[in-house]
Order: structure tokens, then C-alpha cells, then sequence
């Protein structure tokens, strides 16, 4: 009854002041439209709480009402997972990898060809698909096999702060290439690894890692035990290792057949499944297991030091 009274009162007050500018009608229908909207707004609410409340009551699965607060706050900015964020030595170890095997690093690889400038001249490798065989055999039964085994072991000798294993692994790996033009290639980007790193990227007992090699040490041992020096996990430097490797060679292998762009890059990523089974493998391995079975590349490497014509220094 007090409802309807102060319902009254209001509807009194209202048509008292709208009345002089409009019709009794007119009125009637605007208190009457604010008055449902009221009423609605109030039902409204009044059903939500009632809801939420048998949801409380009525033992609904925790599984829903722990769903209603994340649907009420969809639109709302999220932090940012830990997933999203690269652990400070996990980024230090990757931009060093990315630095160091990248092409732009002054080891002069660009300049070799491993007897890939011999394989097309002598009609071994004329496309892309002859060039992905060569690769690939040397890749996983030839140098790079043999070479990412050498990097295993000087990473873990460094590691292990034994220098004699580490002596005993730089020696066997210099003594490992096969020709003279093959050895110059190695021991001459071995030595411009490890004078760059020194020099821009030096660190706690790479000096004394040097000198347990007991004389200049080929490309792998170089980037096994510069890598080692800076704790940078093994695994992720004999992957970045054999991709700069394969890369070299596509790279020579682009100027001499000749290949475009993209047909390079098929290539490099036909070979993908080659690098991470040669790895798997490498390091695995014991150097009892180091061994070649790729002669026509080996021979490649020998014939080009009496090649007539030649852009590569091996």
C-alpha cells in the first residue's frame, strides 16, 4: 500500500510539472515507459542474485563457478606468461650462437668449398638435387659427422677442465682432414674463431682452454671449446655448428653451379632432417666411432689443389 502511495505521490509531481507544455496523455505515457524500465531493471538484478545464489546453495560443480569470474574478465589485458620470456642465459647463449655461426663472423668460410668447386667442374653436381645428395653424404657419413664428433668431445674436455683429453682430441681432429687445402681451411678458421671470440668475447678460461690444445686447433675444436668456455650448452652449438656448416657449403655451392635463392633454401631445408640425425648421432658417438665412407669427396679435396681454374681456396 506505501508503494502505491509514493507511486501516486510521484506520478502527482511529475504531471504537475509537465502538464503546461504537454498533454495529459503524453504524460501518462512517459511515467508509464520510466516506470517498466524501472521495474525490469530491478527484476533483472533480483534474478541474477537469486541465480547465483542456487549456484552457491545447490552444489553446482566448483568447475562452473570458477568459470563465471574468467568469463566476466575476458576482455581484460593479460600479464605476460613466463613462457613468453627467454631466461637471461638461455638469450645470452643463443645470441652468441646466432654471432658466431653466422656468416657475417670473420672466419672467412666463404672462401672455401670443401672440393664442392672440383665436384661441378667435373660434372658431380650440375642442380639442386645433385648438390643436396653431395651435401648430404658428406653431412652424414663424411666431414661433418667426423667434425661434429671433434666439437662433442673438446666441449666436454673443457668442461671437465682436462686438458689432457682436450690435447688428445685437438691432435686427432688436425691429424683427421684429409688434404693439404682441406687443413688450411680448418686450422685458418679455427684460429679466427678463437682470436675474434678473444678479442670481443672474451671470458674466464678460454685463454687456458687455448693452451691445452697445445697448438692451433681445427674449426670444430675451436667452437667446441669457446662455447664450453661460456657455458653454452652443447647440444644447441652442435646443432648451430652443422647448420653454419651446410650453409657454407649451399652458399659455395650457389656460386658454382650456379642456384638461385630459393632453390638454395630448398635445399638447406631438405637437408634439415640430415643435420638433426647427424647430431643425434655425433653426440652419441666415441671417437671410436669417427670414420668416412664419402672417398669421392675426399678425392674432390685432393683434386682441387691441381685444379686449373679455381675460385675457392679448397
Amino acid at each position: 500500500m506505501r508503494a502505491v502511495t509514493d507511486t501516486s505521490a510521484a506520478m502527482a509531481t511529475v504531471m504537475s510539472t509537465i502538464m503546461p507544455i504537454m498533454t495529459m496523455d503524453t504524460a501518462m505515457r512517459m511515467i508509464t515507459r520510466r516506470m517498466i524500465m524501472r521495474m525490469t531493471t530491478i527484476r533483472t538484478i533480483t534474478t541474477t542474485t537469486i541465480i547465483m545464489t542456487s549456484i552457491v546453495i545447490t552444489g553446482i560443480p566448483t568447475t562452473i563457478t570458477a568459470a563465471i569470474p574468467m568469463l566476466m574478465t575476458t576482455n581484460r589485458p593479460q600479464p605476460p606468461g613466463t613462457g613468453d620470456i627467454m631466461a637471461a642465459g638461455d638469450a645470452a647463449a643463443l645470441y652468441r650462437l646466432m654471432t658466431w655461426l653466422s656468416p657475417a663472423f670473420p672466419v672467412g668460410a666463404f672462401s672455401y668449398s670443401s672440393g664442392i668447386e672440383w665436384a661441378v667442374e667435373a660434372g658431380d653436381i650440375g642442380d639442386a638435387f645433385s648438390l643436396r645428395c653431395w651435401l648430404g653424404a658428406m653431412l652424414a657419413d663424411g666431414s661433418g659427422f667426423c667434425d661434429g664428433v671433434f666439437l662433442c668431445h673438446a666441449h666436454r674436455a673443457v668442461e671437465a677442465g682436462d686438458d689432457g683429453a682436450l690435447r688428445d682430441v685437438a691432435e686427432l681432429a688436425a691429424a683427421f682432414v684429409t688434404s693439404r687445402e682441406r687443413q688450411l681451411e680448418t686450422l685458418a678458421q679455427g684460429r679466427a674463431f678463437i682470436e675474434t671470440a678473444r678479442a670481443a668475447w672474451s671470458c674466464d678460461g678460454l685463454d687456458q682452454a687455448v693452451a691445452g690444445c697445445e697448438g692451433p686447433p681445427v674449426y670444430p675444436v675451436a667452437v667446441g671449446l669457446v662455447s664450453a668456455a661460456h657455458a653454452i650448452p652443447l647440444a644447441a652449438t652442435l646443432h648451430a655448428f652443422l647448420h653454419a656448416l651446410v650453409s657454407n657449403w649451399i652458399s659455395a655451392g650457389s656460386r658454382l653451379v650456379p642456384l638461385g635463392q630459393t632453390d638454395c633454401q630448398r635445399v638447406l631445408a631438405a637437408l634439415e632432417p640430415a643435420v638433426m640425425t647427424t647430431a643425434g648421432r655425433a653426440i652419441a658417438a666415441g671417437l671410436d666411432d669417427l670414420g668416412s665412407a664419402t672417398f669421392r669427396a675426399d678425392l674432390a679435396g685432393l683434386r682441387h689443389e691441381t685444379q686449373y681454374t679455381r675460385l675457392f681456396r679448397s
